[in-house]
């Protein structure tokens, strides 16, 4: 069995694919609205088909780690991310680009509860908070530097390249899993294939009539019977999960105070998380005139303070209580994402955009590492799969509906007025999960002490 350190790096490298891959391409949507059209709608679903079948498939897959082991799972998700990742690099157009999108998002969906599966069955106590906050620096951090490396492949090569990336972490991931056995299994798990089919169904109807909602309107029978039908498929995965045998979404975890809080907090803070980067990576050069390279740039101040703080704020939340520090972070990213108001006619990133970064970094930087510990550590650790993919998922539904919102909000272009809009959707949203936390997270005994 491999050593505890080992099994993190595994962690981390495994997770990283799939968080450094849902930012990456947001720098990347210009250059492939240039070389492939569709504007503004196609540009949303190469963000949306991957976090639709991610959120959707991130319970089942929880389910499947639990069932039959998470090293099983994190390689079929690892071998599946890295073929569709080729695909999407050759996609000829975008109908072809946004399907090998949706199998991305799939296999992408095997791999994170899996890694923090693995964190939870390997470390526990303080070591466990530590060990958290070390993914989370490093994952976070692919999130945020993801802009920065997609802009220089799009700038210095092309907008493919920033998928074929993938191939490198992935295949040193495959190598380090050698020998890993898997502990902790629930030998009576079942799997809800008709749930993961519910929930797919349902999350789809309403993202499509989302994102379409701009260019058809609310009228048009295509939104209005995929709205609808969306919400009713979803309603009954939600019936479902109540009288299954194996729910995707055991309901009786939200008996938890923490994890329910947390979940809910989660998905105020995810919603407002992709939002921000979005907006920001399109309105960056779509809006200043800013290349690929630099548009990534402007994220630099987030990925550093992460790397360098995430792991000491695990640690510090782990010792004195997790409530402080998710109360404080959102706000704080409320706070700088407010600042973005200073853009301008008359760009200046260093005045304008800057200050707002590192406001929002630090505040970052506080909130992740914290709200995971307490959300998983919540939750007995045999189920730490299946924890962990209900706090993933509603963190990825939650940023792919924030996602899909923004046609309708700011009415399908994003100039000025519509990126301070969004900017300010952005501060509400993690303004309100900062509130949550504060009210309802609860440190437990011992942190208190």
């Amino acid at each position: 069995m491999p050593s505890p350190t080992r099994i993190l790096w595994i962690a981390i490298l495994a997770s990283f694919v799939s968080f450094l891959d849902g930012t990456i391409v947001n720098v990347a949507l210009p250059a492939i609205d240039r070389e492939l059209g569709g504007g503004l709608a196609t540009q949303q679903w190469v963000v949306d088909g991957y976090l639709i079948t991610l959120g959707a498939l991130m319970l089942l897959a929880g389910s499947v780690s639990d069932a039959i082991g998470r090293a099983l799972v994190l390689r079929i998700g690892l071998v599946g991310f890295g073929v569709a990742s080729i695909a999407i690099a050759l996609a000829p157009d975008p109908l072809i680009l946004v399907i090998a999108r949706l199998v991305q998002g799939a296999a992408g969906a095997f791999l994170v509860p899996s890694s923090l599966a693995l964190i939870t069955s390997t470390f526990s106590g303080p070591a466990q908070a530590k060990a958290i906050g070390t993914w989370t620096s490093f994952t976070t951090g692919a999130m945020v530097i993801g802009p920065l490396i997609g802009g220089l492949l799009v700038d210095l090569a092309s907008w493919r390249f920033a998928f074929l990336i993938n191939v490198v972490p992935i295949a040193a991931t495959l190598w380090m899993l050698r020998g890993t056995r898997d502990p902790q299994r629930l030998p009576d798990a079942r799997i809800d294939v008709p749930g993961a089919v519910l929930c797919t169904l349902g999350l789809g109807g309403i993202v499509y009539a989302l994102i379409e909602q701009p260019r058809l309107g609310w009228a048009h029978p295509a939104i209005v019977g995929t709205a609808i039908g969306g919400a009713l498929v979803f309603a009954l995965f939600l019936v479902r999960q109540r009288t299954a045998r194996a729910p995707l979404l055991p309901l009786d975890l939200f008996r938890v105070r923490n994890f329910w809080v947390g979940n809910v907090a989660t998905t105020f803070v995810y919603a407002g998380l992709s939002l921000n980067g979005f907006v920001l990576a399109i309105y960056l050069q779509q809006g200043a005139g800013l290349s690929a390279t630099l548009a990534g740039l402007a994220s630099l101040p987030v990925t550093i303070l992460m790397i360098l703080l995430s792991s000491r704020v695990g640690a510090l939340a782990g010792r004195w209580g997790a409530r402080a520090f998710m109360a404080v972070g959102p706000v704080m990213m409320a706070i700088g994402s407010a600042m973005l108001l200073l853009v301008g006619p008359a760009f200046d990133y260093w005045w304008q955009v800057l200050p707002g970064m590192i406001v929002f970094g630090l505040g970052l930087t506080i909130t992740v590492s914290p709200l995971t510990s307490t959300i998983l550590g919540a939750i007995e650790p045999a189920r730490s799969g299946i924890a962990s993919a209900v706090n993933n998922a509603i963190s990825r539904v939650a940023g792919l509906i924030a996602v899909a919102m923004i046609g309708p909000l700011i009415g399908g272009s994003l100039d000025l007025d519509g990126f301070h809009l969004a900017c300010l959707v952005v501060s509400g949203l993690l303004a309100a999960g900062g509130v949550i936390s504060w009210l309802g997270i609860r440190d437990s005994a011992r942190a208190k002490a």
